[in-house]
Formats: C-alpha cells, sequence, structure tokens
C-alpha cells in the first residue's frame, strides 16, 4: 500500500463484510487496484457479499487460496475516520464489526450501477374510472410530492399491483419518466438572512460559530427554556458549518417533528436538506447515502441511524431534545445516539450541540464537570412567555367513578375553548384500558407470547401486546371462565380519556396524538399541521406531544396523572417525569397568549412534583445528582446489563447461574454481579428472559473485563445473549 492509501492490483487486502463471520478475510486487490475504504464486492463461499477495505491483508491464509476482490463499486471509499469510530463503537458497545458495518450501509442498491432508472410521479390527468386501488395510488403520489418513486416501492406503498401503476400511467394519471440516479441535493445558502435573534440568542450564536470556526472538537449542551429559540440559535451553528464547506447532521427524536422542521431550514437555507428515516423511501435511503459520501448533500435531517451515514467531512452534529429516550436503540446493536454522536465528533474534529430545556443528568453532569460548554437561554423568543405552572391535588377533589378528568381541570378546560384557545390533556398511556379483567372469574388477559396484559385499543376493536404487537379481537366472552358481558376495562388509556371528553364536551373538536393510531409517519404529520392550524379544541396524547411541537393556540395544558412516572423502582424515574412534565407544560402559551399548566395529583408534596412547579431546576439536578453519586449510579459509576432470552427457561436460569459464579474477571476490576433474576417482562415472543446487572466504579475499564466475563461460557444454540452497556431501561 502506498502513502495514498492505494492497492496495486494483486496486493492484499483485508475486507471486513457485512456478513456474521466475526472478522475480516484477505483478498487482492482487482485489476485497477483499490483504495483503503473502498466498497467492494467479494466472493464469500458460493456468494458475492457487500464488503469494506479495511486494510492491509494479514497474510495468516494459504496465499493460494486467496482470491481476487470481484469488482469495486461506484461509491465514494469509507473515510478513516468514518473506520474509526465504527471500531471505537463496536469496542464501547461489544458489537461485532460485521454488525457495525452492516448499521452504516443501510441501504439499498448499494452494488446497482449509477445509470437511469424509471420513475412515476402524479401526471395531469385524472382516471376516467376511480377505483379504491387507483385512489390509494394518487393519495400516495400526492403524499410523496415531490419524491421519484419506482414502479416496485409506489405499488408495493399503495398496496397494488404494479398494474394497476401501469393502468394510471396509461391514462396519463401518473407520468412515467426515466430520470438519473442519485443527484446532488440543492445547495444551501448560509448567508440568506435568519429571524431576527434576541441579545442572549445572539451571543449563543457567536459562541457556536466560534467554535466552528476553530475546526477542532466540542460539545456545548445548549440549555433553553421551553420555547426560548434554541432551533434558530444552532441553525446558525449550521451556517457557519456550511460556510466552512463542511457537513452537518440534526438529528431529531421523532419523525413527526421532521415536517415543520424541514420547512423551517428551507425558509432559513432555501432549499430543503436530505432526509434519513424510516419514512423515507428507499429510492431517497439510496440517493442520501451515496451523496453523505460524495459530499453532495449539506445538511442531514434524520433519526438516530443517520449518525451512520457515510459523510465525506462532518463538521456539526445537532442532537435536538437530546434527553429524548428515543435516542437510545433497544435491539440489535444496542447504543446511545447521544454518547454515539459525542464519539464522532472527537475523531472528525467536529463540533456537537446538545440541545434541551430539560437535558439528561449525564449532559449536565459532564457541563457541571467542565467536559462540556454550556450555554444557557431563559427567555421565551418574542413576546411569548412562560406558562403558569399549578398542582391539583386530587386528593380534595371529587371525581365520579371512571371519570379522570377532575372539576377544576374540566371547568380550566371550559374557559379556554370558550374563549376559542385549545387545550392539551396529557396522559401518557395508548390505547384504551392497559387491563382489561373478568368480573365473575378475576382473570385479566394476557399476551399468550409474552408475561404481559393485553392492553385494550377500543378505536381498532383490537386488544395489543405492547411487548410483541400481538394483537387480537376483542373478546366478547371472558377466554378463562366462558362468562359473556363480564370483562371490564381497568384503568385509563387515551382512547378512554377521548371516550370521556366527548360526554363532558360535547361540541368540542378532538383529537387524539397516539403513535399506534397513525399507519404512517406523513399521516402524522398531517394531523399535527391540521391541529396547528386550529384543527382541533382539546387534544389529547402521549408523550409524542411532548416532543417539540408548535401549537400556537394551546394555551392549557393538563396532565391527567403527573404520578404515572413516580411508580416502580426505576434508576431513572424521577428524572423522566421532573423531564416529561416539564416538557409537556412547556406546549403551553406560545405566541401571544399566555399559558397554564395544571398538574393533577395525589402527591403534592412529592420532590419532582415541587421541583416542577418551582422551576428551580438546578436544585433539582443537584439533589438528583448527590442521590445517584452516593449510590454510585450513572454518571458516578458504571453499569452494563446482561439479557439471556431463550424458549427453554431451565436452560436461561443455567446460564445465568453459570456467570454469575464465574465473575472473576469482573471481580478483578472491582465490578459487582448482580443476577441472575427474571426481566420485570419474564417473557417476550415466547422467549424467557433474565437479567444480570454489573456494576462499576467510574474510572474501570469495564468492556475488556466483560468480553473475558461472557467469554467464558459456552452458549446452547437456542440461547441470545445481549450487552447493554450504559442500560437506559430494565424491561
Amino acid at each position: 500500500m502506498s502513502d495514498t492509501g492505494f492497492f496495486a492490483e494483486g496486493a492484499l487486502v483485508s475486507v471486513l463484510t457485512t456478513e456474521p463471520v466475526g472478522r475480516p478475510f484477505d483478498y487482492r486487490a482487482p485489476p485497477g487496484g483499490c483504495l483503503a475504504g473502498a466498497f467492494v464486492e467479494v466472493p464469500l463461499g458460493p456468494r458475492r457479499v457487500l464488503g469494506v477495505v479495511w486494510g492491509p491483508g494479514q497474510g495468516d491464509f494459504d496465499a493460494a487460496r486467496i482470491r481476487p476482490v470481484t469488482r469495486v463499486l461506484d461509491a465514494a471509499p469509507m473515510p478513516e475516520t468514518m473506520r474509526a469510530f465504527l471500531m471505537r463503537a463496536a469496542d464501547y458497545t461489544l458489537t461485532p464489526m460485521p454488525a457495525m458495518l452492516r448499521l452504516a450501509t443501510r441501504a439499498p442498491g448499494l452494488a446497482d450501477p449509477p445509470g437511469p432508472r424509471r420513475v412515476f410521479r402524479r401526471g395531469r390527468a385524472e382516471p376516467g374510472r376511480m377505483t379504491e386501488a387507483r385512489a390509494r395510488v394518487l393519495d400516495l403520489l400526492d403524499e410523496y410530492a415531490g419524491a421519484a418513486l419506482t414502479l416496485g416501492e409506489l405499488a408495493g406503498l399503495a398496496g397494488v399491483s404494479t398494474g394497476v401503476v401501469k393502468g394510471l400511467v396509461g391514462q396519463g394519471a401518473v407520468a412515467e419518466e426515466e430520470a438519473p440516479r442519485d443527484l446532488p441535493y440543492p445547495r444551501l445558502d448560509p448567508d440568506l438572512p435568519g429571524k431576527p435573534l434576541a441579545p442572549d440568542q445572539a451571543a449563543a450564536a457567536e459562541t457556536l460559530r466560534a467554535g466552528l470556526s476553530d475546526g477542532r472538537y466540542g460539545t456545548t449542551l445548549l440549555k433553553g427554556v421551553t420555547g426560548s429559540g434554541k432551533t434558530e440559535v444552532y441553525l446558525e451553528a449550521v451556517a457557519q458549518c456550511l460556510r466552512a464547506r463542511r457537513q452537518a447532521v440534526v438529528l431529531l427524536p421523532e419523525i413527526a417533528l421532521s415536517a415543520e422542521f424541514l420547512n423551517r431550514v428551507e425558509d432559513r437555507f432555501g432549499a430543503r436538506p436530505g432526509e434519513w428515516h424510516s419514512g423515507v423511501t428507499q429510492t431517497e435511503r439510496r440517493r442520501l447515502w451515496r451523496m453523505a459520501g460524495e459530499g453532495g448533500v449539506e445538511l442531514v435531517v434524520g433519526a438516530r441511524s443517520a449518525l451512520f451515514l457515510p459523510f465525506r467531512d462532518l463538521g456539526l452534529i445537532v442532537v435536538d431534545e437530546e434527553h429524548d429516550t428515543s435516542y437510545k436503540q433497544e435491539d440489535g446493536v444496542l447504543y446511545n445516539a447521544r454518547d454515539m454522536a459525542v464519539l464522532r465528533a472527537s475523531l472528525a474534529d467536529a463540533q456537537v450541540v446538545l440541545a434541551s430545556a430539560t437535558p439528561c443528568l449525564e449532559t449536565w453532569a459532564n457541563a457541571e464537570a467542565g467536559k462540556y460548554a454550556r450555554i444557557d437561554l431563559t427567555s421565551r423568543f418574542g413576546s411569548a412567555e412562560l406558562p403558569e405552572l399549578a398542582a391539583i391535588d386530587m386528593r380534595t377533589e371529587t371525581l365520579e367513578a371512571n371519570r379522570w378528568i377532575g372539576p377544576s381541570l374540566a371547568g380550566a378546560v371550559r374557559d379556554r375553548i370558550g374563549q376559542g384557545e385549545q387545550a392539551l390533556l396529557f396522559l401518557n398511556r395508548r390505547g384504551y384500558a392497559p387491563v382489561t379483567v373478568c368480573r365473575a372469574c378475576g382473570h385479566q388477559i394476557g399476551c399468550e407470547h409474552c408475561d404481559a396484559r393485553m392492553v385494550e385499543h377500543r378505536f381498532q376493536k383490537r386488544l395489543v401486546c405492547h411487548q410483541c404487537g400481538e394483537t387480537k379481537p376483542m373478546p366478547a366472552a371472558c377466554p378463562a371462565c366462558g362468562a359473556e358481558g363480564r370483562l371490564a376495562p381497568v384503568g385509563p388509556g387515551v382512547e378512554r380519556l377521548a371516550e370521556e371528553v366527548a360526554e363532558r364536551f360535547p361540541g368540542a373538536r378532538v383529537a387524539v396524538l397516539s403513535s399506534d393510531l397513525f399507519g404512517s409517519a406523513r399521516a402524522l404529520k398531517e394531523k399535527i399541521g391540521e391541529i396547528a392550524s386550529g384543527g382541533a379544541d382539546i387534544i389529547i396524547g402521549t408523550q409524542l406531544v411532548a416532543k417539540g411541537h408548535n401549537f400556537p393556540l394551546l394555551t392549557l395544558v393538563g396532565v391527567v396523572d403527573a404520578d404515572l412516572g413516580l411508580q416502580g423502582s426505576d434508576l431513572r424515574a424521577a428524572e423522566r417525569t421532573f423531564q416529561l412534565m416539564r416538557q409537556v407544560s412547556g406546549r403551553a402559551g406560545r405566541a401571544e397568549r399566555p399559558g397554564v399548566a395544571m398538574l393533577q395529583t395525589f402527591q403534592p408534596e412529592h420532590p419532582v412534583i415541587r421541583a416542577i412547579l418551582s422551576g428551580d431546576e438546578e436544585a433539582f439536578w443537584r439533589a438528583e445528582a448527590a442521590e445517584r453519586a452516593a449510590a454510585g449510579m450513572p454518571p458516578y459509576g458504571r453499569l452494563a446489563g446482561i439479557i439471556l432470552s431463550s424458549p427453554d427457561i431451565q436452560s436461561v436460569f443455567d446460564t445465568g447461574a453459570e456467570l454469575a459464579r464465574r465473575d472473576a474477571p469482573l471481580r478483578r476490576v472491582g465490578a459487582q454481579v448482580f443476577g441472575p433474576a427474571p426481566a420485570p417482562v419474564a417473557r417476550v415472543r415466547g422467549r424467557h428472559r433474565v437479567r444480570l446487572l454489573v456494576k462499576a466504579a467510574k474510572g474501570v475499564a469495564l468492556q475488556p473485563a466483560l468480553a473475558e466475563w461472557v467469554g467464558q461460557v459456552r452458549l446452547p444454540s437456542n440461547l441470545r445473549l445481549a450487552i447493554d452497556i450504559d442500560p437506559q431501561s430494565f424491561y
């Protein structure tokens, strides 16, 4: 290999593939040679698979049997900083490298040539005869206006045969055209004027711009009350990044947030950025993946997996609502996008902005320790004022049976909608009722595959398991005793709350926002847009509504059960309740209208409720930090979760017990093992689950000890072992 990272024809190269084979294999460079980081196709057994040239070959295999690289793909090589990021992330999360590479190549057709393709858009004519199938195709094309869909994508998304699409083409209702693959994205203009900034915003923006001008790594906590203009401030950092001809990525915790945000980006920079999330078509995923590597996209807005795009020169990562739990991936590769953003930036000499009104304790502690810079925005943007906060002591309220909205909150809702304003009722529980019980025998309907109660979803007339997704029709008779008409819902979900609202406010327009009620991300975006423009009087929602939506007419937030998150023994229960209550309260009182947030609680004296009402956030964080530090818990200690699962309950407990006995590698670094114990949800999808918890001091090199520890035990073929570094949940 030369100093430029080029391997001449016939040279030994090490290729990491996406196949679960554990390590890179040696191949010979093809005719014309190849670069380090090149995406290649190589033979593996009888198949040809995708891989990346990782470096020089190891030379520890019979040279006569080493096969050549089949071909080099027409894609920009993976930068050295990206390869280093994947290796460091793999070491930290104890993930096999092929699995990390799969995260970085999650785009279809990477091996396809860059030639033209046939795409379909909305035509000008209307079909001679409208059918349900044809209507679905045309509605979908309207939904994806501006995006080019292939025949397979269009038919698949609309749920029709390709013949339906071709019939619409023949009538001129759908236009078929040839388009080049993978065009660069429109250039963004960083020098277009942004919104006027208040003095504290302007100072914050200048601080972020200065950090980007240095061209060095740094992480900044941008902490601002809800509505303080954090977005406008970090968009100025994006502008500075674009001026330096570097790429930026903004991570959002919820796809539904992207529609409004993309409009704001277009207003600020004159063009739309690239999008990366599950609602994007496969064609656009491939285009964005390739343009990230070629430098043909300057700004990407996306979900947590956008971190693994092969950016040519990444200069800025913004993690919006950085405290949000959706940044932690809980299956497959277990990682926290907030932490991975900091790691990736440190290797790429990039800046990170962690934006939140209620940062997670880990981020707060890093800012306190001086590892992160911190910028505070303490006032709302423009003339908007912070909402007034009040607790409703439910011990003094008179509630009718099967009612959950107390008289005080009901009166406040009535006043607001009478003034033409909106009220939000928040309950962090999906469905109609969390439990369905038989009044004859006491049986609670559970999932056949999980140790979890099935949740009634009355809008869909089905029972749903929120662990595995299993659904079945709501039965008329008890499945245990056969009694008819004796099944009763216990407790409220948002659907049951909607039923109560319809009875108590008969003239009000009601909208329910819950993730399970929308078939697509676009449908959810449309509903949010409708609400924001005044299309509802009362909004009923789960935590989905706490994530950055701007409803200008919303002046009252009522939290139906403020105590819900305080139950149980979760390490982060207080922190998450505090964050959620502060976030949802902040939805009230945007624009010119003052807002009120009312929390129904049976524990008004609880420290978390008192902290929410007082507004003294720093006092809350200091108290929470002191408790964690005294217990040696994160961020002042380290945790790792071990999750064992198997269809065989004896096998999973035996393996857990053997691991607990053979804990010498952990004891050598001062770590403790707790368990094995059944997971709180002990069976999911028919697999029995056992957990162990490893606790260590903060400075301990825990990953090598964990790898040695689990490596001692030979796992049965049907048993899975997952290691969760820095677990966020313990279900």
